[in-house]
């Protein structure tokens, strides 16, 4: 696969179908005078296989993780994404994938992070856009709640407003498959 190539048609279906400049205010509470909907590539096969690929290229390069997961909503298209990868590279895989609940469910089991999850798990948390990062540090504290070690944190698209300082702050660093720059802002 030719990564440059993959990643510059990733680039294109989210400036065709998920970039708008109009003015909004973000889950963060802050302004923006233009909005990211991911939900728009990762509901498509074609832009949910080119995250997944990415994603688990970026993912092989640094230090391995036995899972994906990330908060609900944003993160679960792109942990399936993943996941489907790395069952086309290698259907003996044993990535596993999960997702954090905002709130533990009010029957069954009460579980905050639902899915293939256990403690002692090195894990990457995945987030289609971060702005402040505050969506994937809510599910760092989870993880490491239960157990998890959280090793890595990858998001499609960092809006460049805080997320990598929010990160950092937590010891940990933010890979983006795409920043700012890559933005017509």
């Amino acid at each position: 696969m030719d990564l440059e190539a993959t990643q510059r048609e990733l680039l294109e279906l989210i400036l065709k179908v998920s970039f708008e400049r109009r003015r909004v205010v973000l889950a963060s509470g802050r302004e923006s005078d233009f909005y990211l909907d991911l939900r728009q590539v990762l509901m498509r096969p074609r832009g949910l296989w080119l995250a997944g690929e990415l994603a688990l290229a970026r993912l092989a390069g640094g230090e391995r993780v036995e899972a994906v997961g990330g908060m609900v909503v944003g993160a679960v298209p792109f942990v399936a994404a993943v996941l489907a990868a790395a069952a086309r590279q290698d259907p003996q895989t044993d990535l596993l994938g999960f997702f954090v609940r905002r709130e533990a469910k009010q029957h069954g089991l009460s579980r905050r992070i639902e899915g293939a999850f256990r403690p002692g798990q090195s894990v990457a948390l995945l987030e289609d856009t971060c702005t402040t990062g505050q969506s994937t540090l809510e599910a760092v504290e989870v993880v490491e709640a239960e157990g998890g070690r959280v090793a890595r944190v990858l998001c499609i698209v960092d809006r460049g407003e805080g997320a990598v300082e929010a990160f950092a702050a937590r010891g940990l660093k933010l890979e983006a498959l795409f920043s700012r720059v890559d933005l017509p802002v």
